[in-house]
């Protein structure tokens, strides 16, 4: 006998997962589902899984897993798509929602049309993280425009924690980077005990970068919230850009504000439902 799932499939700037309305019940082995339903050819097809649960201490709770079935800690693009779910769902009529993540409690105001409809919202992704042994890396001292040798020759990173490890590597022209293998080895590299996400960016302006990602976990993906924060902050503490800019990905453009006035990071985007379905396992 066949057990179904219903699952919505979403995307923030083209960074797709699956989403599940745990609010009642749940599957229990969530990272073996991820697994099975992230696979393109066998499965839905996603970047990862998004549980959508109770909490006790916020309105919402967040689990996502990569596509590898890896718990990640936080991920900027499905907060957005799940405070587009909870909303246009009827799970709450707040506009202004929080929710619980592996890296802390974040807030969403959602800016929605006389029709219902969230287009886009904002996540206050709290402060970012500096420190080494936070975020974590394997050295005492900043990351900061450091030397790290790779096969395709020498890159200089800065490390950021968005709740999550990034390294961010800037870069004079995008399109000569081996985005799959410096990404990939950069991701493993011992640097990070962890793993990373992993972010070559182009200044284009000071207040415009163009961005590529390597998703811990899932490989390239369209578009990394957290990573555009982190390359954000990467590029206005190196002083290559302001505090605030528009980030173009391969999926779309994220607005990432680094204010002065309480150190946060705040993101908004865009949020889309794709389509529904029901998911059958044995």
């Amino acid at each position: 006998m066949k057990k179904t799932i219903r699952f919505t499939k979403m995307h923030g700037a083209g960074n797709d997962y699956i989403y599940l309305n745990c609010m009642e019940e749940c599957p229990t082995d969530l990272s073996t589902l991820a697994v099975a339903m992230s696979d393109r050819h066998k499965g839905v097809g996603s970047d990862g899984l998004v549980a959508i649960m109770p909490s006790a201490v916020a309105d919402f709770r967040m689990r996502m897993f990569n596509a590898d079935g890896s718990e990640g800690e936080m991920c900027g693009n499905a907060s957005r798509c799940i405070g587009k779910y909870v909303y246009e769902k009827g799970l709450t009529h707040n506009r202004h929602i929080t929710l619980e993540t592996l890296a802390g409690i974040k807030t969403l105001s959602l800016a929605v049309t006389g029709e219902g409809t969230v287009e886009s919202v904002t996540v206050d992704m709290g402060e970012p993280v500096l420190e080494p042994a936070r975020i974590p890396v394997a050295t005492g001292r900043d990351v900061i425009m450091m030397p790290v040798a790779t096969s395709s020759g020498v890159v200089e990173i800065t490390a950021v924690s968005m709740g999550n490890p990034h390294g961010v590597v800037l870069v004079k022209q995008l399109a000569d980077v081996d985005v799959h293998g410096t990404g990939r080895e950069l991701e493993v590299n011992p640097l990070f005990p962890q793993k990373a996400n992993i972010e070559f960016a182009q200044i284009l302006k000071r207040d415009e970068i163009v961005m590529r990602v390597w998703e811990r976990g899932s490989g390239e993906t369209l578009a990394c919230g957290t990573g555009a924060c982190a390359t954000l902050v990467a590029a206005a503490l190196t002083g290559n850009c302001d505090r605030k800019a528009t980030i173009h990905l391969l999926g779309g453009d994220l607005l990432i504000e680094w204010q002065e006035k309480n150190n946060h990071v705040y993101m908004t985007g865009p949020a889309t439902m794709v389509f529904e379905g029901i998911y059958y396992v044995e």
